[in-house]
């Protein structure tokens, strides 16, 4: 839950920075930044989930495999012949490296979880860990962030030698949801509903907001909208005005409809999780 509790404030500072606002560049930027950098938000938030006692060390491990995966996965990935055609020298090399920022971009979200899973499984096997006394520097939580390094170079062989296959199911999957129309985002809207009591409403959360379709090389339905992309948001709409504005309000119903000598209590506690609603998104305390 700690990367997409960060996507209001992102949110937010990226519309209020908008030049019909405050048209501040540097808040523009601000939010940008967050968007910009999700996946290793998410690397860190899963890995310190994980973790027993939600322990630092992971959220560590977790960077240096995100880091390794993505900066290996930048060298393999090989570059189409048709993406540096007619272009020579150092217009080359320039085509070649955006190619690969605007690849690497649609695998972000996906290497951050995979990174904080690796982390986070990482971190419980091996955070008391005895080596050789010449070694004992490197036992218990020392050894995990080089595990993961080691597991992130795994992840980059994957992803880098592997890109044009992962590209390709990405693509039918995008395509596949976006051309099922109102039927496609009714069976997100339900399968979202029905795992929300389990938590894995946030695997096809995921999918739906930071990978599912292209508009520029940027991916997700959140991504896209911000990027301006004019089809983008359609799986978002049920959700943030419900969060910030729906949920908020059945708050307020359940105060009114409180016994009087009980709506002082009611209303702390209330007042409390609507707050968190519409600042965080979560919205598991008022609905369970």
């Amino acid at each position: 839950m700690l990367p997409i509790a960060v996507l209001p404030i992102a949110g937010l500072l990226l519309r209020l920075g908008q030049p019909d606002l405050l048209d501040s560049a540097s808040v523009a930027a601000a939010g940008a930044a967050i968007f910009s950098n999700l996946g290793l938000l998410f690397a860190i938030g899963v890995a310190v989930g994980l973790a027993r006692e939600n322990h630092g060390a992971a959220g560590l491990a977790s960077v240096v495999a995100y880091l390794v995966a993505t900066r290996g996965a930048e060298v393999l990935i090989a570059v189409p012949p048709d993406a540096v055609a007619d272009l020579s020298g150092r217009a080359r090399e320039l085509a070649a490296a955006a190619y690969k920022t605007r690849e690497l971009a649609k695998l972000s979200v996906p290497t951050g979880i995979l990174s904080g899973l690796i982390a986070g499984a990482l971190y419980n096997r091996f955070y008391d860990i005895k080596l050789p006394s010449y070694l004992a520097f490197f036992g218990g939580r020392r050894f995990v962030p080089i595990a993961s390094g080691l597991a992130g170079l795994l992840l980059a062989g994957a992803f880098g030698t592997q890109w044009q296959r992962l590209e390709a199911g990405m693509d039918v999957l995008s395509r596949s949801v976006l051309h099922a129309g109102a039927f496609g985002l009714f069976a997100y809207g339900v399968l979202n509903r029905v795992l929300i009591v389990t938590g894995l409403h946030h695997i096809i959360n995921n999918i739906a907001w930071f990978i599912l379709g292209d508009y520029h090389g940027v991916t997700g339905d959140l991504k896209r909208f911000f990027a301006g992309d004019p089809t983008a948001g359609v799986f978002m709409a049920g959700f943030f005005p419900v969060m910030m504005f729906g949920l908020p309000a059945a708050c307020l119903a359940m105060y009114h409809t409180a016994r009087p000598e009980r709506r002082r209590a009611v209303g702390g506690l209330l007042g409390s999780i609507a707050l968190t609603s519409i600042l965080t998104g979560v919205t598991e305390p008022i609905e369970f």
